[in-house]
């Protein structure tokens, strides 16, 4: 059983002893302590993978050890400003994004884009399918993409994903209704 100050919740007391873990691990890693880089890889991948995955939809694996990497580079800029997990997802939000520049660069010369966006045929679905959620979010346009994923799934304001992805808190709530709303007809 974990003890704890009157009041104070067990999980809270469990991701304070987390985060005090990753302050310690985040200044030994900085000054070359590849052990403790390792302790924070273990702790932060899977859900820096599963951010990737969902905002980006394609290449996670490679984006998620890109992130890492990034994460590894940069770790001397930590402040301790923030947790090391919200520091590490904005690294990731970065090297995401980054990624999609690259590509639509590249897509931009390689693949003529039609003059009307294609629709979808619908199709009734059969009785019984099961609801398929991570296809319906790679139908969503990148920037609803990710709006949802920072929003509904990761649990970020709109304030800061405004923050994060350099749009208007406006724009992000925008897309996060377009998003429900192309969800919603996707899953019925």
């Amino acid at each position: 059983m974990v003890t704890t100050s009157p009041g104070l919740h067990p999980l809270r007391a469990t991701d304070t002893a987390l985060a005090d873990a990753d302050a310690v691990d985040a200044t030994l890693a900085a000054s070359g302590d590849a052990h403790a880089f390792e302790r924070l890889y273990r702790r932060h991948v899977g859900r820096v993978h599963t951010l990737v995955s969902r905002m980006l939809g394609e290449d996670a694996d490679d984006v998620t050890q890109e992130v890492m990497i990034r994460g590894w580079q940069k770790l001397p800029t930590f402040r301790g400003e923030s947790a090391f997990g919200t520091w590490l997802y904005r690294v990731a939000v970065n090297v995401v994004l980054n990624r999609r520049a690259q590509v639509g660069r590249v897509r931009r010369f390689l693949v003529r884009q039609p003059e009307e966006p294609l629709e979808r045929p619908g199709r009734e679905a059969p009785v019984g399918a099961g609801i398929d959620f991570e296809t319906a979010l790679k139908g969503l346009s990148p920037g609803a993409r990710r709006v949802f994923v920072l929003h509904d799934v990761e649990g970020y304001r709109h304030e800061e994903i405004a923050g994060m992805l350099g749009i208007a808190a406006g724009t992000s709530k925008s897309q996060l209704h377009y998003a429900r709303m192309a969800l919603r007809r996707h899953l019925e």
